[in-house]
């Protein structure tokens, strides 16, 4: 990939802080893809594309342990789950052969698996080595007839925010628009109701959760087009051109694609979120106002004034339990301001949140729900999260797996937020299972037995060595 391409992926049109400033996103800078390189991003984009094949070309270190290395579920082909890598060793470095294993690698691919397409993968062994992966591709997939996609995204690129927008720009390059939508089925058809179609971008349907949502879109009559990328199928995501209107779940991530959808197909697109009541029922609001139906207003409020005195009634009993609670979040992206209002429906106080991985909209989403004097944090160093929770007496820290063993070693309650968790927090009811979460976590007794002083100590003199 150019210089001049990567420098047109970091300065997206769509950010709002690009038209107040000329700077766009931050650039790679030496240590940035500490938290995950383009490589990583770009395959945590579209992982969850679950019939495709998915080939690392590179060594086996960039795949290593991948079976399932995400928490995103499908509701059909696992084919995704299989780690696939060219694993290339110094002899083919030497002797020039990565793009002959490459070729190969996809011919095995095909012929075990049949999968819908191949995506490759480039990492930064390869792109030094200068191999040509994108007419690899080409060749390949003349030769099989099976879709092959090339993703160019060595790590070296830049950090893993850069990566998710190169897998979103292959997308758009290689995939979205090579297909026509198959006519709504007569079983989705009902009398009086106009089928809509939309788009998902950024929604990874971790732990299954996009699953307590879908049930209402169908309710509704909207048929989601194509996901980018949760428990998405191939041929979906090639006929996300024809949708009426895409929702942008996570806009860090993928926004390009939505922009680019919209100034090419006239796609118009908006930025939600399913976490929380208010956010989730403002989504369906949002759906229904941009594609100006108002049958569809009229039945989306309907459904959001039933779901919401259903949720409201049984959240009451943990409202109660966790009202006045004080949460440190330590998350980025869509979730610093999202899941904060999720929290916010539960009666809890949000002291401080992550904004590491946030865009300028996501910041100021954050003040507009938190006022303009809400601590932000980008230092996610154990001394600097245990420090703000003791400043701020926070109860409980909610955060990413890799925070784990922080919060534990310092005695604080901790929930999983990040895709490894194993429960869906998203819709009505995943509100109700986080609810539940946080209570069996905040009041679990093991808190009070680690605070307690060690029995050796309880009758300790200073000064008096105790008895051995």
């Amino acid at each position: 990939m150019q210089a001049k391409q990567i420098a047109e992926l970091l300065n997206e049109p769509a950010c709002t802080h690009n038209a107040k400033a000329k700077s766009g996103c931050a650039r790679p800078k030496p240590g940035a893809t500490a938290g995950g390189c383009a490589f990583d991003g770009a395959q945590i984009a579209l992982l969850p594309i679950a019939d495709v094949a998915h080939i690392v070309h590179g060594p086996i270190a960039c795949a290593g342990s991948s079976w399932d290395n995400r928490g995103t579920r499908s509701s059909g082909p696992t084919l995704y789950k299989i780690g696939m890598t060219t694993d290339l060793t110094e002899q083919d470095v030497i002797m020039g052969r990565g793009e002959k294993r490459l070729f190969h690698a996809i011919k095995q691919a095909i012929d075990s698996h049949a999968p819908a397409a191949v995506f490759v993968y480039n990492t930064c062994v390869p792109a030094l080595t200068g191999d040509d992966v994108e007419a690899v591709c080409k060749s390949a997939a003349e030769r099989w007839g099976t879709p092959v996609v090339p993703v160019d995204c060595a790590g070296f690129y830049g950090t893993k925010n850069l990566g998710n927008r190169i897998a979103g720009e292959s997308m758009f390059k290689y995939v979205i628009g090579t297909r026509e939508p198959d006519p709504v089925p007569p079983e989705a058809q009902r009398p009086g109701i106009t089928v809509h179609d939309v788009n998902l971008i950024g929604e990874y349907n971790i732990a299954g959760e996009f699953w307590h949502v879908l049930p209402l879109f169908d309710e509704l009559g909207l048929r989601i087009l194509g996901s980018l990328s949760g428990d998405a199928r191939f041929h979906e995501v090639q006929t996300m051109h024809r949708a009426e209107v895409s929702m942008v779940v996570c806009a860090k991530a993928l926004l390009n694609v939505a922009r680019k959808l919209e100034t090419q197909h006239k796609v118009p697109f908006f930025e939600g979120s399913f976490y929380g009541v208010t956010d989730t029922s403002n989504a369906f609001r949002d759906f229904a106002r941009v594609i100006d139906d108002p049958s569809l207003s009229e039945r989306a409020e309907a459904m959001i004034a039933r779901e919401e005195a259903k949720i409201h009634a049984a959240l009451e009993p943990w409202r109660s339990r966790l009202r006045g609670k004080r949460v440190l979040l330590y998350t980025g992206g869509v979730k610093s301001w999202s899941i904060v209002s999720a929290l916010q429906d539960l009666g809890m106080d949000v002291v401080a949140t992550g904004t590491n991985k946030s865009t300028e909209e996501d910041k100021a989403r954050i003040r507009e729900i938190m006022g303009d004097k809400t601590k932000m944090i980008t230092d996610g160093s154990p001394k600097a999260l245990i420090g703000v929770v003791k400043e701020y007496q926070a109860d409980i820290l909610i955060a990413g797996g890799r925070n784990m063993y922080t919060a534990l070693k310092a005695r604080i309650p901790f929930l999983d937020i990040n895709q490894e968790r194993e429960f869906g927090y998203e819709g009505y009811i995943g509100m109700l299972e986080l609810a539940r979460q946080l209570a069996l976590t905040l009041q679990s007794p093991v808190w009070e037995s680690v605070r307690k002083p060690a029995p050796w100590k309880k009758d300790e003199t200073p000064g008096v060595a105790m008895p051995r």
